[in-house]
């Protein structure tokens, strides 16, 4: 399925979550510098959180 991850779509397999939504864009270290992932409605979402068909996830600083 394909998921946006600061507007860049990303292919990943269904039941996947944030967190290999975030691998697979390369972009997991921005995690680690201590920005938040948002949903397209400004919802903080955790690394665990469900994804689905187009979601669009971003990043926030702290």
């Amino acid at each position: 399925m394909r998921v946006y991850v600061n507007e860049k779509p990303v292919e990943i397999f269904s039941g996947m979550k944030v967190k290999h939504a975030l691998i697979s864009a390369g972009l997991l270290k921005e995690i680690e510098s201590g920005k938040k992932v948002y949903d397209e409605w400004g919802n903080e979402i955790g690394l665990d959180g469900e994804l689905s068909e187009g979601v669009k996830i971003f990043f926030k600083p702290l």
